[in-house]
């Protein structure tokens, strides 16, 4: 069901409390990549361009919740959004909820923006708590859902704070509003033919996408990692490559189904591979069918890269999630810049390609292709729960267009 945006919203005067995903990657206190950052922009700007006060919240790592943290403040993200938004973000207080950031919202002007301190200082955000909840929702009129990053966690802003809102809008933003019609809707009637691309290290991330997706696809791609736990279950030789022994039968079981739902299972048929995990130690050879022992595979190899190029080419409708290798190491990058290669160029031939977050995003950014794909998903854990099939309650309490 489609959920009523902020842009349907009246929100000059108002205080719309925005729920966002500035969880980036900090060397320091140097944001690496502001991506998730860049992504929130359109939402506020809808906010403040039309005379609302924006309120951001969101959290950054994996803090315990025991109170204010230099190491995970949300100060590097005020400072780098004051920089993209060119004009000041307010950053008020070490803690969201006290008499400090209170009295920063009250004192709001039309068109302002602040961002409160990390959510995650407080035990009450994991939890769920509705007392904590309850204490931001006395900031707004609005609440406003962007964080498809967070979307499947039962955070207490996620899930108690709309819940406590009850009465108030509840609506998305523009970048969930994407997100929702790309990975769900898109999926639910995919063009034809339908190719899904699946990498990563385990099988058993990727197991209830796979079952989900079966029925749907035309052609599965499997690589990265999770490919030789497959090949293992097929009696090939995997060297020293990673597998999940416990899941063998569960990869037979996914074989087996592909066939009857008449999808078909593209596996590695060559690989490259190393005698060592690392970027430059090892001996590097590349096998096909049988690994040699003592080598393990860290990325598909060039048979294969053809291969699924040729898949990809034909495709109306791209789904990929999860690295072919170890693309971050050059010698082991070769197989993921190929897939995101061929992807770039079934979309400028009008496919719909949709790339899921984690190590998929960062692979087409490390490439310069993010702009050669339709969507390019912000969402590592909640884009594969959606692939799954699962319904998240953070949406649930969004109200419907």
């Amino acid at each position: 069901m489609p959920k009523k945006t902020i842009a349907a919203v009246d929100v000059s005067g108002k205080r719309v409390l925005l729920r966002v995903d500035f969880n980036v990657p900090l060397d320091g206190d140097r944001i690496t990549d502001d991506r998730r950052i860049q992504a929130a922009i359109p939402t506020i700007r809808n906010v403040i361009d039309r005379g609302g006060k924006a309120i951001l919240i969101s959290h950054l790592g994996r803090p315990e919740g025991n109170g204010y943290e230099t190491t995970s403040s949300l100060k590097p993200c005020a400072e780098r959004l004051s920089a993209l938004l060119a004009k000041p973000v307010g950053f008020p207080s070490t803690n969201c909820i006290d008499e400090h950031a209170a009295a920063a919202v009250a004192s709001m002007q039309n068109g302002e923006v602040i961002l409160l301190e990390n959510l995650r200082h407080h035990k009450g955000e994991k939890k769920g708590d509705p007392a904590f909840a309850a204490k931001l929702a006395e900031y707004a009129d609005v609440y406003v859902n962007d964080a498809f990053g967070a979307c499947h966690r039962p955070d207490a802003s996620m899930v108690a704070l709309p819940q406590a809102m009850a009465g108030r809008p509840r609506v998305s933003g523009l970048l969930l509003e994407k997100e929702i019609r790309f990975l769900s809707e898109a999926l639910s009637a995919p063009k034809k033919p339908f190719v899904v691309v699946l990498g990563g290290a385990k099988v058993s991330d990727k197991m209830a996408a796979i079952e989900n997706l079966l029925p749907k696809a035309d052609a599965i791609l499997v690589g990265g990692a999770m490919a030789y736990t497959f090949l293992k279950a097929m009696g090939k030789n995997v060297g020293t490559s990673k597998t999940e022994d416990d899941r063998l039968a569960d990869a037979r079981r996914m074989i087996e189904a592909a066939a009857k739902a008449k999808c078909d299972m593209h596996l590695p048929s060559d690989h490259v591979c190393s005698t060592a995990f690392s970027q430059s130690a090892g001996n590097i050879e590349v096998f096909e069918e049988h690994i040699k022992p003592g080598f393990m595979g860290l990325d598909i190899g060039p048979k294969t890269q053809m291969a699924f190029t040729q898949v990809l080419l034909g495709a109306r409708t791209i789904v990929w999630n999860g690295p072919m290798g170890v693309f971050e190491w050059m010698p082991f990058s070769i197989g993921t810049k190929s897939v995101a290669k061929a992807i770039a160029e079934a979309t400028a031939s009008g496919a719909v390609s949709i790339v899921g977050g984690g190590d998929s995003a960062a692979a087409v950014e490390k490439f310069g292709l993010a702009d050669k794909m339709t969507h390019v998903s912000t969402g590592g854990g909640a884009s594969i729960e959606m692939l799954e099939g699962k319904a998240f309650e953070s949406m649930n309490l969004l109200d419907n267009a």
